[in-house]
């Protein structure tokens, strides 16, 4: 029994996969701590959060647990861990947390709320245990509940019911938009319930399209807020306690300010972007430079993510490229300080163009001469990445993707896009935020409008209602699900709505196409949102 116990939160960025990576990044942080009772990690931390299918490996679920053993045998005298992975119990596979005391696995609690919705597939591959006791830690009774444990009632009341004192929940929950404030929310709901002292932990990092934003917390008993961790970055918090006739209290440490708005969408991005191409081993990255706020925005995201030195960026100027956008993407270029080149792509469209000829014979010129400049642009692209290594980026933003305004094996060619789920208005207010951080994209291209430069005097709006409108009637089709009758109740034209969920519906195919990009809605266009290539609904 004791009445005082320091525990370590390690908000940490693993690799899914990287197991021997992820068990070194546990030894180090261990090591660096000095004298603390118990060190929480993140959910399935030494696997790396989610590992999807990689479960289903027997090599891989014996891997994880030779290195967990091997944490546990290398510090025998302490201090105690709650280390987390996924672990097989007879013809059972749990995610888990391990209790390591005295050099071994002392004792597992396994996840009983399993999460089957949204960008979550648990239930795929995961059984839920058993409603979890709480564990018997230097005297305290602790109960770990995982995730989604904390999301509903049922398993934190069954710990403090069976003599939990303090809770700690360690997570794997990703960012999107105000994600932090619901979570928060809902621990208070927990330690309204229980009376008791919460602490979440959640892992930091980019998976995939997932982002991992930490902004772990403490509350204490009386639903104060003890600690704020930051957002988007490593951290490691040793906190103290202290148990009195009131229970157990955390002594109030660092609250960090949390990003909000446009900075908050940003260093989402940033470290999305940054984690793909590092986790992936790419030496940097390539894009198509056009002078246009997409690809400017993309670039500002790129030397923030990696450097300048490992940004490339490539103009790639038809008959249709105004000088503006010459001026405009030099100078851009000058001011991220990254490689800037002018590859013509005359001779290749006039190629492609010569060489159809007898085919398109008699035909109008039409979006088929102008998607073979798009198309061009893409092969160079490709060839630089081939030639050099580097990842090319991808630059359509989710206002595009949406309507299918992109062209495939054109400008949707590429490995990774971090606007993917930034809507077209969003990214201008990106580009104004980033350039109250340092001024790096010109002001004329955010102020002029929008064009694919295709063709003579194109207009994004040629084709497109004004995006205000269009991003609007998506909001109500993407985001909420809302049937026509509902949009159109806001002031939208019917016919307008119609024609829109019509183009959102046709280019599910391009979508499947399309790079990885980060999730920063609620309803990203992948994991999230799994709409049918061959629909025939319509909402009328």
């Amino acid at each position: 029994m004791t009445d005082t116990l320091t525990i370590a939160l390690a908000q940490l960025n693993p690799t899914v996969g990287s197991v021997s990576a992820n068990l070194a990044k546990a030894k180090a942080t261990v090591e660096a701590l000095g004298t603390v009772d118990l060190v929480l990690f993140p959910e399935l931390y030494i696997s790396g959060y989610p590992p999807e299918d990689l479960v289903l490996r027997p090599s891989f679920i014996a891997a994880c647990k030779e290195a967990v053993e091997e944490l546990a045998a290398a510090f025998p005298n302490g201090p105690a861990m709650l280390m987390t992975l996924p672990w097989r119990e007879g013809d059972k596979l749990h995610n888990a947390v391990a209790y390591l005391n005295g050099g071994k696995i002392e004792t597992l609690r396994f996840k009983f709320d399993l999460p089957n919705y949204g960008v979550f597939d648990e239930k795929r591959v995961f059984q839920p245990g058993p409603a979890p006791g709480p564990i018997n830690i230097r005297g305290v009774r602790i109960g770990v509940p995982i995730c989604e444990d904390i999301w509903t009632s049922e398993t934190c009341e069954t710990l403090a019911e069976t003599g939990a004192e303090i809770l700690l929940s360690p997570n794997g929950s990703p960012f999107e938009r105000n994600k932090d404030d619901v979570r928060l929310n809902l621990s208070v709901a927990r330690v309204t319930e229980t009376g008791l002292p919460l602490v979440y932990l959640n892992q930091v990092g980019g998976q995939d399209e997932l982002v991992f934003d930490g902004a772990s917390f403490v509350l204490n008993g009386d639903r104060s807020l003890a600690l704020q961790m930051p957002m988007f970055e490593e951290a490691v918090a040793i906190t103290h306690w202290h148990r009195s006739t009131h229970g157990w209290s955390m002594k109030k440490g660092e609250i960090t300010r949390l990003p909000e708005l446009e900075e908050e969408t940003w260093k989402a991005c940033v470290l999305g972007l940054r984690d793909y191409v590092n986790k992936n081993r790419f030496p940097g990255v390539v894009l198509g430079l056009s002078g246009g706020i997409d690809s400017a925005v993309v670039a500002a995201m790129a030397v923030d993510a990696l450097g300048k030195d490992r940004v490339h960026c490539v103009m790639l100027p038809y008959a249709y490229t105004s000088k503006d956008s010459l001026v405009d993407a030099e100078q851009c270029a000058k001011l991220l300080g990254v490689r800037y080149d002018v590859v013509p792509i005359k001779e290749p469209v006039e190629g492609f163009l010569s060489t159809l000829q007898p085919v398109f014979a008699g035909k109008k010129a039409d979006v088929a001469e102008e998607n073979i400049q798009s198309r061009a642009r893409g092969v160079i692209l490709m060839a630089i990445s081939n030639k050099f290594g580097a990842m090319v980026l991808t630059t359509g933003n989710k206002s595009e993707m949406s309507v299918g305004y992109a062209t495939l094996y054109g400008d949707m060619n590429g490995g990774f896009n971090p606007i993917k789920d930034i809507y077209k208005i969003e990214v201008y207010r990106l580009a104004a935020w980033r350039n109250t951080q340092g001024f790096v994209i010109p002001e004329r291209i955010i102020t002029k409008a929008p064009t694919a430069e295709l063709r003579e005097n194109q207009k994004d709006q040629d084709s497109l209602p004004p995006y205000e409108v269009l991003d609007d009637i998506l909001q109500g089709l993407v985001e909420k699900e809302q049937p026509i009758a509902e949009i159109v109740s806001r002031g939208h034209d019917l016919a307008l709505v119609k024609r829109i969920q019509h183009l959102l519906y046709v280019a599910e195919y391009k979508r499947r196409q399309s790079a990885p990009g980060v999730k920063i809605t609620r309803k990203n266009f992948g994991r999230d949102r799994r709409y049918p290539i061959t629909n025939g609904f319509r909402d009328v």
